[in-house]
C-alpha cells in the first residue's frame, strides 16, 4: 500500500499562556490534503489562539508546527504565509475603495518597467477566480460595491494568489445570509478538490457535519477528541463540548395552562415591508417567528419596536390601543428589543460593561433621575445573569459574544418589559452560552413576560416556541404548533403547501 500523504499540517503538545493563564494546553492536531478539519468547543475553549498560532499571530510557549513535514517558528503572519496557510476572518481585511484585483495582490502587484502591470494582475485575478468555479465576479469592480459573500470569495482569492496551501476558515457563515451559505458550500468543496486543506472553525453544528472530514474539539484549552465525522452525531459532540446530553439543551416548554391573556395583538397591521400582519402574543409563552432571509421576520420585530413603524392597522397591549411611532415609546409602553445585529445595534464596543447595560435605562429616564438606584440594579442583573468579565468598568467589546448578549439582556430586564422581542438571540455564541440564553429566555416567560423569538436555526426554534409562526413575502404565512417539524416550517416558509393557518389549527 502507499504510504499516506504527509500532512499539509501537524500540531504537536502546542501550549500557550497569557499572564500565567494556561489557555492552550498539549493541543495535537493535523490537517490532510484536500481534508476539512473542523475545531469546534466553546468560546474560551482556546480556538482562536490556536488559529493565530497556526497563521503566526502567536508563538507558542511549547510544543512544534509542520508545515508539510517541515518545521516551523512563525515569527510572524508573513512567515505562515510564505510557507502557505491564509486565514479568512469573520470581518475581511479588504479595502472597500480598490478593485477585485487590486485586494487579491495588495503588496504583491505584479510589476513591468518599474509600474503595476494592470493587465496581468486583472488576468491573474481572472484565473484564480475561475480555480474555484467563480466566472461572473469581475476583476476591476470594486470591492465596497459586492455583497459579504463575494468579499469573502475575494478573502479566499487573496490566500489562493500566496499560493496557500492550507486555509483557515474562522466562522465563514456568520454574516452570509440563508441562500449565500450554500455558495459557501460549493466552494469549499472545489477548494478540496484542488488539495487544499481547511481548519473550519464554527458554531454553528450543521454545516461542521456537512462539510468537515474530522472534527476536533477543545474545552478548556485541551483537545478534548478528534474524531472522523461520519463516525460521531450532534449529541456526542454536544456532551464533549460542554458536557452534558443534548437532550438537555432546551428547557421545557411551557405546559397547557401556562400561558396568560393575550398580552400584545397585532390586526391588519403594514409598512413598506409587511403586509396585513395577524398576531396574538401571550404573556408566559415563547412566539417562535420563522421564515427564510428577507420574509419579514426582522421587519415585524422592527415594526413593534417602534424603528419602522407600522402605518396600517392596529396594535393593542393589554387591551389599549397604542401607537410604536419610536423605540422610545416602546419602551415606555414596556417592550424591549434584541436586535440580530449585535455589534452594529447591540452595544457600544468602547463603552464599559455597566454603560452599555445602562444605555436603556439614560434613553427612558431623566438624565440623572434614580442613576444609583438603575446601576445597582443593572449590577445585580449582570451577577443574576452570569456576565464574565474582569468588571463591569471593562469595555465591553472585549467579552465573548455569549456575554455581551448577557449584557444586553440585563439592559432590558432593568426595565422589566412586558414584552421581550428577541431576533437571533443566539447567532454566533456557542453551545454553552445558548443554552444559558435558552435558560433566560423560558424563565423571563415563566415569570410572565411575553416572548416573541426570531430564529433561522430551525433546532432552536422548534425546541424553544411553544407556538410557531412562519412569515413569507411579508405577511405571516401560517401558524404550527408545538411539535411541529423542520419540514413544517420549510414547507410554510416556501409555500409549498395547500394548508392555511385554519387548517393548520384544526
Amino acid at each position: 500500500m502507499p504510504d499516506p500523504p504527509v500532512p499539509l499540517l501537524t500540531l504537536r503538545g502546542i501550549g500557550k499562556s497569557f499572564l500565567g493563564v494556561r489557555v492552550l494546553d498539549g493541543v495535537d492536531l493535523d490537517v490532510a490534503p484536500g481534508e476539512v478539519h473542523a475545531v469546534v468547543g466553546e468560546n474560551g475553549a482556546g480556538k482562536s489562539t490556536l488559529m493565530k498560532i497556526v497563521s503566526g499571530g502567536h508563538a507558542p510557549d511549547a510544543g512544534t508546527v509542520e508545515v508539510a513535514g517541515a518545521r516551523q517558528a512563525f515569527r510572524g503572519p508573513r512567515d505562515a504565509q510564505r510557507a502557505g496557510i491564509g486565514i479568512i476572518h469573520q470581518e475581511f481585511n479588504l479595502l472597500p475603495e480598490r478593485t477585485v484585483a487590486e485586494n487579491v495582490h495588495l503588496g504583491h502587484e505584479p510589476v513591468r518597467r518599474g509600474l503595476v502591470d494592470r493587465r496581468a494582475m486583472r488576468e491573474r485575478t481572472r484565473e484564480l477566480l475561475a480555480s474555484i468555479g467563480e466566472t461572473e465576479l469581475a476583476a476591476d469592480t470594486r470591492v465596497g460595491r459586492l455583497g459579504v459573500a463575494q468579499q469573502q470569495v475575494v478573502e479566499i482569492a487573496k490566500a489562493l494568489a500566496l499560493d496557500a496551501r492550507l486555509l483557515i476558515m474562522d466562522e465563514p457563515t456568520a454574516a452570509l445570509a440563508d441562500h449565500e451559505v450554500e455558495l459557501l458550500y460549493g466552494l469549499v468543496r472545489r477548494l478540496q478538490q484542488r488539495g487544499i486543506g481547511l481548519l473550519y472553525v464554527s458554531h454553528r453544528l450543521t454545516e461542521v457535519f456537512d462539510l468537515s472530514d474530522r472534527i476536533t474539539v477543545l474545552k478548556d484549552g485541551r483537545r478534548v477528541t478528534t474524531v472522523a465525522t461520519a463516525d460521531t452525531c450532534t449529541d456526542d459532540l454536544v456532551r464533549h463540548m460542554v458536557g452534558r446530553e443534548l437532550s438537555s439543551y432546551y428547557p421545557d416548554r411551557a405546559g397547557p395552562d401556562e400561558p396568560g391573556p393575550v398580552r400584545l395583538t397585532v390586526r391588519g397591521a403594514g409598512n413598506r415591508k409587511l403586509r396585513a400582519v395577524d398576531l396574538d402574543l401571550r404573556a408566559g409563552e415563547v412566539l417562535g417567528v420563522g421564515g427564510l432571509q428577507g420574509s419579514g421576520r426582522s421587519a415585524l420585530a422592527r415594526a413593534l419596536f417602534g424603528v419602522s413603524p407600522f402605518t396600517t392597522g392596529d396594535v393593542t397591549l393589554d387591551g389599549r390601543p397604542v401607537r410604536l411611532r419610536s423605540p422610545r415609546t416602546a419602551m415606555r409602553a414596556g417592550i424591549a428589543y434584541v436586535t440580530e445585529d449585535r455589534k452594529g445595534e447591540g452595544i457600544v464596543p468602547r463603552q464599559s460593561v455597566l454603560d452599555n447595560a445602562l444605555l436603556a435605562g439614560r434613553a427612558v429616564f431623566p438624565a440623572r433621575s434614580g442613576h444609583a438606584a438603575r446601576a445597582r440594579r443593572v449590577r445585580d442583573l449582570l451577577a443574576a445573569v452570569e456576565v464574565r468579565a474582569a468588571g463591569d468598568d471593562q469595555e465591553i467589546r472585549f467579552l465573548s459574544g455569549g456575554n455581551q448578549q448577557k449584557v444586553v439582556l440585563a439592559r432590558w430586564l432593568a426595565l422589566d418589559p412586558r414584552v421581550l422581542l428577541f431576533d437571533e438571540p443566539t447567532r454566533g455564541i456557542d453551545v454553552g452560552a445558548k443554552s444559558a440564553i435558552h435558560d433566560l429566555v423560558r424563565r423571563l416567560a415563566r415569570d410572565g413576560a411575553a416572548v416573541l423569538m426570531i430564529s433561522s436555526d430551525l433546532p432552536e426554534l422548534l425546541g424553544m416556541s411553544d407556538r410557531i409562526v412562519v412569515m413569507r413575502d411579508g405577511r405571516i404565512a401560517g401558524e404550527l404548533p408545538a411539535g411541529a417539524t423542520e419540514e413544517d416550517v420549510v414547507a410554510l416558509a416556501v409555500g409549498h403547501t395547500p394548508q392555511s393557518r385554519t387548517e393548520i389549527d384544526r
